[in-house]
């Protein structure tokens, strides 16, 4: 059994590599980082508080992590289950409550309520809506061929707009609503214990609110809710994911330097959409904080400052990137077909991807590889080139969301070069 806190604790140190700690590498492994608070480590984790009318708990984990979180933090405490508080919509915090269901029945104790904030539902109804999409961009981003996304969700009992108060066995939780990574956000606060339930608003990781395949993220209220937690000093942090960090200077560092980081990319990206720089002017002029990414716990291991910085963009600006061609673009295949036939053909297109991927400059080849597949989509050679490139990529990036959709392409190129689907 993993020592969690004394791995957070060397992480957080910088003794080892943080890339080689992955959300996926703990599966139901318990600490205790403060007396009457469990933590479960799973891919998404759960976190619980004691109390005499029994447990708070914050999330329940994913569909398929749900089961061992559910019964390792039962061998922390066995308790029926006062509260269940979503931290946020996303499906990978909210599956499992029927268990705890369960226990209470069995006990012969009172149905648990499941609070959350006010726009939970509507981005249940909204998975609803979009399951097979949600489906496609999950399976390429984690890449899972089989995975299903679910259709089915159990709603918050109680909502809450900006602040709610759990009241449990003489405790008090005290919830608040914070736009960050998503736009239902809860961060909770219990002030006897200086315990703070963050969710995904810190996860060790570079902050998520720039995931292209996903919807609108918020940087700098993110940014302002990190430093409202700042000025609770809290002594105990318990994430969404990652492990949890013990110390309130710790805690004031690792906070700071996370809204820091947002601060920068947001700022200067407003900046010189004030200028009126175009999109593509501004990903390759912002100078993104090296000092900050180099921390154990802000690696871009997950998202990219990149995608926070287009992200920025669409929050502002919309979707337009400064570029009148892609106002009204011709289709990408058509383009594709032009420029092949500029270049001498689809296969002399392939050819020069391949010698721009070996020179190292991976973002150009991807551009004429892409070309090249588009306009020959048959040609068993360039759909080889394509995968090639995309196979290069993958190597060279640090980030899940960038490895994902290049490994998905060099994926279906392969396929193709080989007489698949």
């Amino acid at each position: 059994m993993t020592d969690l806190l004394d791995l957070s604790e060397r992480l957080w140190d910088g003794d080892g590599d943080p890339a080689a700690h992955q959300w996926f590498a703990h599966y139901g492994e318990t600490a205790e980082p403060a007396p009457g608070i469990g933590f479960v480590a799973a891919f998404s984790n759960v976190s619980a508080m004691a109390t005499d009318d029994g447990l708070v708990v914050f999330d329940t984990s994913s569909p398929m992590s749900a089961g061992g979180a559910h019964d390792a933090l039962r061998s922390w405490d066995s308790r029926p289950v006062h509260t269940v508080v979503y931290t946020h919509g996303h499906i990978d915090h909210v599956f499992g409550v029927e268990r705890y269901d369960a226990d209470n029945r069995d006990a012969g104790a009172a149905p648990l309520q499941v609070v959350a904030h006010e726009a939970v539902p509507a981005r249940f109804d909204r998975y609803v809506a979009t399951a097979g999409y949600n489906e496609t961009i999950n399976r390429r981003q984690f890449q899972m061929r089989d995975f299903q996304w679910p259709r089915e969700y159990r709603y918050p009992d109680v909502t809450y707009r900006d602040e709610h108060r759990v009241e449990a066995g003489g405790d008090r939780v005290e919830l608040h609503h914070a736009r960050g990574e998503t736009d239902d956000h809860t961060w909770s606060w219990e002030p006897q214990r200086r315990a703070l339930w963050c969710g995904d608003l810190f996860c060790w990781v570079t902050p998520n609110c720039g995931n292209p395949q996903k919807v609108q993220r918020y940087p700098l209220d993110w940014a302002r809710a990190l430093r409202t937690m700042v000025d609770l000093e809290p002594e105990v942090l318990l994430p969404g994911h990652g492990l949890p960090i013990v110390g309130a200077d710790r805690i004031r560092t690792s906070l700071t330097d996370a809204a820091l980081l947002l601060e920068s990319l947001h700022d200067q990206t407003v900046a010189l959409m004030n200028e009126g720089a175009r999109l593509d002017d501004i990903v390759h002029a912002v100078d993104y904080p090296e000092e900050l990414l180099a921390k154990p716990y802000l690696r871009p291991v997950y998202d990219e400052p990149e995608f926070v910085v287009r992200n920025t963009w669409r929050l502002y600006g919309g979707w337009y990137d400064g570029n009148p061609a892609h106002l009204k673009p011709a289709p990408d295949a058509e383009v594709a077909r032009e420029v092949a036939d500029l270049a001498g053909g689809a296969t002399a297109l392939a050819a020069r991807a391949r010698d721009a991927a070996a020179a190292g400059h991976l973002r150009l080849a991807g551009h004429l590889a892409e070309w090249a597949a588009l306009a020959a989509p048959a040609v068993p050679d360039v759909q080889a080139a394509r995968a090639e490139v995309n196979e290069a990529r993958v190597a060279e990036e640090l980030s899940t969301m960038s490895k994902g959709v290049f490994a998905w392409a060099a994926r279906e190129s392969r396929a193709r070069a080989e007489g698949g689907a």
